[in-house]
């Protein structure tokens, strides 16, 4: 168990970590109130920057979340109770952030931020970019919510782990000596 949970935590912390760098435009658009249209020009900036980077960040990111998956559900297939449960509810968190990133965050970029109008910081924002740049920043956060997820599982099981190995100490067979 120990080898396959540290590879599903330090990719889940991985991929946490790259959702963290986007902070700088969601926290203009999800806390920050009211929101303006210059905190919108300034996460339409970001994510546009983001659509120009080179492919291949791509291609490391979907091999990270490819090994991070086989990985969890390599160790599902021990069939153990507690893998079933902990490395269950993994899989159905891990699954709810790759889905949502590649069905709703990549499609949103490539269709929405390839190219944003040119602009001055306080011209007003378009219609149209507003909600997909409102989605992006809460399509984030609920990938990031879920990864948390993940990470939190897998230290519950750790910790029941932990606790069932301390448990079985008890019922180790005590030496009978004949008098």
């Amino acid at each position: 168990m120990g080898v396959r949970a540290g590879v599903v935590v330090c990719i889940t912390s991985f991929l946490l970590g790259s959702l963290f760098t986007h902070w700088i435009a969601d926290s203009l658009t999800l806390w920050k109130s009211p929101v303006t249209d210059e905190h919108l020009w300034t996460a339409a900036l970001y994510y546009s920057i983001l659509t120009k980077g080179p492919v291949q960040i791509l291609y490391v990111l979907f091999a990270i979340i490819i090994l991070g998956g086989t990985t969890i559900f390599w160790s599902f297939n021990d069939l153990e109770a507690g893998n079933l449960m902990f490395d269950g509810g993994s899989i159905f968190l891990y699954g709810v952030a790759v889905i949502m990133y590649a069905y709703s965050v990549i499609p949103n970029l490539m269709d929405k931020f390839t190219a944003i109008p040119p602009h001055h910081m306080k011209d007003a924002f378009p219609r149209l970019l507003r909600i997909p740049t409102l989605d992006l920043a809460s399509n984030h956060l609920v990938c990031s919510v879920a990864l948390t997820g993940v990470l939190i599982l897998q230290a519950g099981r750790w910790w029941a782990e932990l606790a069932d190995g301390d448990d079985e100490e008890g019922y180790l067979p005590e030496k009978v000596e004949d008098s």
